[in-house]
């Protein structure tokens, strides 16, 4: 998944008429997609307004390299995750620039948030540029290695088609004698082909997510798969021309995690600050505003990876 599985980039643009997505690919192609949407795309941010936590706050500020200011690396090419509003190119939008406002305001900080490649982020992290790196990446025992994550949400890999099919996949073995579009480069098409080893599956690869979206839209494949906050935001914009596999059902569940410095300062007071914003509603907020089903956790920690 582009949940950071793999060091891939995934870039993704669309209009607000059009369906786009992306899932860990190395293309940076930012087109839109071919598949056309009746709803309009989601801009606004929810209204956001998280009191400062004293406590937080004090030791937060020990922790930043530039007072006041908590510089947060994101690559602003996934939506509903992180993404540019439709009107500029300088605004990142979306779930995780949402979470940023909120842990800026409890930490008494102001979020500066970047658009950075996500190849980039961990280095530049580990290098002292960036105080946070918030980019749909998945906390793994792999990465923890260089570097320390806060655990805030969830994502797996999840299933959608046309609203006219009648197939409703929820693992793997049920691509077995059907068409799956995937994006070149994801841990979907990984875990696809590794499937049509075991069985008959007509495994279709594109250079992006709209690619895929064409496919199934056209009838050239029967399902996609993508990230699950993704697949789900896919849904949300076709306009009635997808549907999710099993409604809020996914595989590969894994926990994002907010990534710092290894040894970090920060680690312990975006910690409590996580727990705060579960705690007042605010992050649940955030997520329901984003249409990311399933994705809240129950316990927050450093490094909470277990694979």
């Amino acid at each position: 998944m582009r949940s950071r599985l793999t060091a891939l980039v995934a870039v993704i643009a669309f209009a607000a008429v059009t369906v786009a997505a992306g899932c860990g690919s190395s293309n940076d192609d930012n087109g839109t997609t071919g598949t056309t949407a009746a709803s309009q795309e989601l801009t606004a941010t929810p209204g956001i307004n998280v009191a400062k936590d004293p406590a937080i706050a004090s030791a937060a500020a020990s922790a930043v390299a530039q007072s006041g200011t908590l510089s947060v690396a994101s690559d602003a090419t996934y939506p509903p995750m992180e993404f540019f509003a439709k009107d500029n190119n300088t605004t990142v939008i979306g779930a995780d620039a949402d979470i940023s406002k909120a842990l800026g305001q409890i930490m008494g900080l102001t979020p500066k948030v970047q658009n950075t490649p996500f190849d980039s982020i961990l280095p530049g992290l580990t290098a002292g540029k960036y105080d946070l790196g918030i980019s749909s990446f998945t906390d793994t025992l792999d990465r923890q290695k260089t570097n320390d994550f806060v655990t805030y949400m969830q994502a797996g890999t999840a299933f959608y088609a046309s609203t006219s099919s009648n197939l409703t996949p929820k693992a793997l073995t049920d691509l077995c004698g059907h068409s799956v579009a995937v994006e070149k480069g994801t841990t979907q098409q990984e875990d696809a082909e590794a499937q049509a080893k075991k069985c008959q599956v007509d495994v279709q690869v594109y250079p992006d997510q709209n690619g895929a979206n064409l496919a199934i839209s056209s009838g050239r494949a029967e399902l996609g798969m993508a990230d699950s906050p993704v697949a789900a935001y896919i849904v949300e914009q076709s306009g009635g021309q997808f549907k999710l596999g099993l409604v809020g059902d996914a595989y590969g569940v894994a926990p994002y995690g907010i990534a710092m410095k290894k040894g970090s300062a920060l680690a312990q007071p975006v910690l409590d600050a996580v727990k705060a914003l579960y705690a007042d509603g605010t992050m649940q907020k955030i997520l329901s505003y984003w249409k990311l089903p399933n994705a809240a956790i129950s316990n927050p920690q450093i490094n909470g990876a277990t694979s």
